[in-house]
């Protein structure tokens, strides 16, 4: 068999990227509120339509393997035309598909994307059919566990009790908004197993119930240790990254680049800085590959075709130096 890696466990979907015309789009950007509205009943004209296979573990699992990373995915598609998408995208971008379920009389995952100002608003649907830990998955050194659906409960049981007779497996989680609006007793059992969480500040906050976090970043990160991970990343757009590992609190500035759509650069930064870990980088550097990678994503519409590649990566840690990007301990 394959040697693997990294094992990406969540949900892929179908992408769907709308472009509305300004002139038909209010859009509402300040520090208290963030609004798009349309018109009720109008059409309302798109200038800009774009199709992508997504979803968490499929973006990991292709965005690790780019970097050289032995990477398969463990997701469940339904039997139609998306499900076949959706493993043919995996397929040629050689991950290992061996693992992927495609369930009979059910339906696959898919998403609108309405992209304004390079902001965008998302319309998920998440098709309801059961989620089992596949029969005879290998040891391996890394998980990536990310979204699912509203029946993940069980699976995450299932897969924490996988774990534990694996203590060298080293599992990062990353969860969906399914999993944080289910509340802590629905995902503590596997952030008490984690080796590395990555959240978002909006989603670090709801986690351990603390409002206004700007200054606090320290106090976040710890409160989230707290709960198990060894390592606590969170994303805040353009604030930059920060991270705890037990002993340092680290932050990373950003490539300055124009976002031309942001779908994605949170999955991105989680498979470049987890790939650089299962390099043997240390955690600073592991949030600059991070960084670069998602500094390629926004500049493309979707969440893959920004993805570095292995033969890339120099190139933007160059950009990256020259552009002064840091990893600071504050």
């Amino acid at each position: 068999m394959e040697e693997i890696d990294l094992l990406s466990i969540g949900d892929a979907s179908l992408d769907v990227f709308l472009s509305p015309t300004e002139s038909e789009t209010l859009c509402q950007l300040n520090d208290k509120e963030a609004i798009i509205c349309f018109s009720y009943g109008d059409k309302i004209p798109v200038k800009n339509l774009v199709l992508s296979i997504g979803g968490n573990a499929a973006n990991n699992a292709i965005g690790t393997k780019r970097l050289g990373i032995r990477s398969a995915c463990v997701i469940s598609v339904g039997d139609d035309y998306i499900g076949k998408q959706i493993v043919e995208r995996l397929n040629e971008e050689r991950v290992n598909i061996n693992f992927v379920v495609q369930q009979t009389s059910t339906s696959s995952n898919y998403s609108t994307i309405i992209n304004v100002a390079g902001e965008r608003t998302i319309l998920t649907y998440k098709s309801p059919k059961s989620y089992d830990l596949p029969i005879g998955l290998p040891k391996v050194p890394w998980v990536y566990l990310t979204s699912m659906g509203d029946s993940f409960g069980p699976f995450y049981n299932q897969l924490t009790d996988w774990l534990k007779d694996k203590p060298e497996t080293k599992l990062a989680f990353n969860p969906g908004s399914r999993q944080i609006r289910a509340g802590m007793e629905a995902i503590r059992g596997v952030l008490s197993r984690s080796y590395i969480l990555y959240v978002n500040r909006k989603e670090a906050e709801t986690i351990v119930s603390l409002e206004n976090s700007q200054k606090k970043e320290k106090e976040l990160l710890s409160s989230l240790c707290k709960l198990g991970p060894k390592i606590s990343i969170i994303t805040d757009g353009d604030n930059g990254s920060y991270a705890y590992d037990g002993a340092r609190f680290l932050k990373c500035s950003i490539l300055p680049i124009d976002a031309f759509e942001r779908t994605g650069a949170g999955d991105s930064f989680g498979s470049g800085c987890l790939a650089a870990l299962i390099k043997g980088k240390d955690l600073g550097e592991a949030m600059i590959w991070g960084t670069v990678n998602s500094a390629s994503v926004i500049g493309y519409t979707g969440s893959q075709q920004g993805l570095l590649r292995q033969d890339e990566m120099s190139t933007w840690l160059e950009r990256a130096q020259s552009s002064e990007v840091k990893v600071e301990e504050f």
